[in-house]
This record gives C-alpha cells, structure tokens and sequence, in this order.
C-alpha cells in the first residue's frame, strides 16, 4: 500500500510537470505570433551563441497513436464482439467493439480495473482516452495511458482479442 501511494504521488508530480511544461510552451509560442516547429535565437555577441529550443510537446499525458489505421481488411466481419476479461493486479478488465464494414465504430468497456478507490479513479480516467485512441487509429496500438500502464494494457489486450474475432 505504501509502494502504491509512493507510486501515485510520482505519476502525479510527472503529470503536474507535463501540463506545465504544455502550459509554459503554448505561451511562448502565443508570446511568438503563433505555432513554430523550433525557434532560433542568437544573442549577436562576438561568441556567436545561440540556443535552440526543441518543439512543443504535442500531446499531454493522453496516448498518442503509433501506427495508423490499416485498410479494414476483406475478412472483417459486422456486429458486436466482446474480448477477453485479463486480469491484472488491481482488477479484470474486459471490453466490447462495435464494427461495421470493418470499421471500429464504438468500444465500451465492460468491466475496468476495481481494486481500490484509486483503481477506480485510474480507470475512469484512461478509459475514455483509450477509447478515442481506438477510435481514432482505428486498431489496438495506441499508447497507454501514463499512470494507468496496468488498466490500459489489460484494456488493449482485451480490446485485440475482440479484434481478432472481428477479424481486424
């Protein structure tokens, strides 16, 4: 339990550090007139020193997609198909897909990790992330979501299980 907090207050610094850096970004940016790759300062001295600045994060402690969609494939089936239920250590997690015309068009989780008012808490945030996610790439390979790797990757799983029923 004390691991457990110890770890809850590290992915909570972490978060608080992203949306701030975000923040921090999008303000130099605003202050800049508007979105740039990078920017390149020199100060005109005779050193000759100058800084580059690396582009803004684009994303905050949502998953990102990391392959895109593939064409739906010829087999695919229609209809309502549900994954298996994987176990973690904070809760089973089971979801259903939706497709039509080889096309995810909803998933909807069916039971989310429940050890624990914070289980709780973890799964209620990432569950609408991943489910966008999803939807977006169209697959199961998105990214988890940071402070819930346990939940998302069980969510994944079941998620490529429907998948494959679906024969997607």
């Amino acid at each position: 339990m004390r691991t457990r907090a110890t770890l809850s207050g590290i992915f909570a610094s972490v978060a608080i550090l992203v949306v701030g850096w975000q923040a921090g970004s999008a303000a130099v940016t605003a202050a800049n007139g508007g979105p740039t790759a990078s920017t390149t300062t020199s100060t005109g001295t005779s050193t000759g020193t100058s800084t580059t600045t690396a582009p803004a994060p684009s994303a905050s402690a949502a998953p990102t997609t990391t392959a895109p969609a593939a064409a739906p494939a010829t087999t695919a089936k229609s209809g309502t198909f549900t994954g298996s239920d994987v176990g973690t250590r904070f809760g089973n997690v089971q979801v259903k897909v939706v497709v039509a015309d080889g096309k995810i068009t909803d998933v909807t989780p069916l039971h989310l990790t429940d050890n624990g008012g914070r289980s709780v808490q973890i799964s209620n945030y990432a569950a609408p992330i991943l489910r966008s996610e999803v939807l977006s790439s169209q697959s199961s390979q998105v990214s988890t979501v940071g402070g819930a790797t346990y939940t998302s990757e069980a969510y994944l799983t079941s998620l490529q299980s429907a998948l494959d029923q679906a024969g997607i």
